[in-house]
């Protein structure tokens, strides 16, 4: 499977996503708050990122079934 750099970094980014929900499950501690503040427009912003870069994700699926179904 070829990968670009946008695959790589929706990754890191849903990644980091996926940890500051683990911070908030297991501690209640919400790593974005605590970096830039209690809904700030900085933190929104990261927010919809992750939200951007996981349904970005979404379209890995494809890729990848198509590649594995021509092999």
């Amino acid at each position: 499977m070829k990968s670009n750099g946008l695959d790589y970094t929706a990754l890191v980014i849903t990644i980091i996503g996926a940890v500051n929900w683990g911070l908030i499950g297991l501690f209640r501690f919400d790593l974005v708050a605590f970096l830039f503040g209690n809904l700030s427009w900085l933190s929104r912003i990261v927010y919809v990122l992750v939200g951007i870069c996981g349904l970005y994700l979404f379209s890995l699926f494809g890729r990848i079934r198509d590649i594995s179904a021509s092999s």
